[in-house]
């Protein structure tokens, strides 16, 4: 992460409110599974197929689901590779309209488009094949933070911490307005995740366009 500019690292802490506020949302809607978390949606697995089938079912999709969305937000990052981040954000943008759109079908089905949407998410910052920065999971990026915490003690550079605590701030804050939102409109306030999606797909072509210059 630390590799990244200042003006990627604020398209990510923004990618990641999204991603807090959606799960938060996900998680209300379907009592207790996630829509990015995918470490807590293998533990559901494994606890259904020990002796709740219906919950295995559950989370099977969601997992099945999410790996869908990484691909898709990988074909298409590499199909438009000059202009991927904006084009991965604008898919993101309508796997989330989308959510919200089948949300008078079956709330299942809209969150397996959610989560979706959240792997699509995961592919935005990519270097060499590979995830630059974790959008919807913050394990690796707390370990991230403690390490750098303990190298400023030790002598090293001071702030190299700061980017992984906004980081992770940005997926909490995300996730308190996504609860906040949820009993008042329910999958509706999806909308506002599409709108966010946008406005980060116009800030990604800004910067992709400034560099193309």
């Amino acid at each position: 992460m630390l590799r990244h500019r200042k003006r990627d690292i604020a398209v990510a802490i923004g990618a990641a409110v999204l991603a807090g506020y959606v799960d938060a949302i996900g998680f209300l809607s379907l009592g207790g599974f996630f829509v990015s978390f995918m470490s807590g949606n293998s533990t559901r697995l494994a606890v259904g197929l020990a002796g709740l089938p219906p919950e295995a079912l559950v989370a099977g999709r969601l997992i099945a689901s999410f790996v869908v969305g990484v691909m898709l937000g990988t074909l298409l990052g590499a199909w438009l590779k000059p202009m991927r981040r904006p084009a991965v954000l604008v898919l993101v943008a309508g796997l989330l309209a989308s959510a919200a759109l089948l949300n008078a079908v079956d709330v299942h089905v809209a969150m397996m488009f959610a989560a979706a949407a959240m792997g699509a998410e995961n592919t935005t910052f990519e270097r060499d094949g590979e995830v630059s920065i974790g959008l919807t999971y913050m394990t690796g990026t707390l370990v991230k933070l403690g390490q750098r915490l303990a190298g400023a003690m030790l002598g090293g550079p001071k702030l190299a911490w700061a980017p992984y605590l906004l980081l992770w701030l940005g997926l909490v804050s995300g996730a308190v307005a996504g609860a906040m939102v949820w009993p008042v409109a329910g999958l509706a306030g999806l909308w506002a995740g599409v709108g966010g999606a946008l406005a980060l797909a116009v800030a990604a072509w800004g910067i992709a366009r400034s560099e193309a210059a």
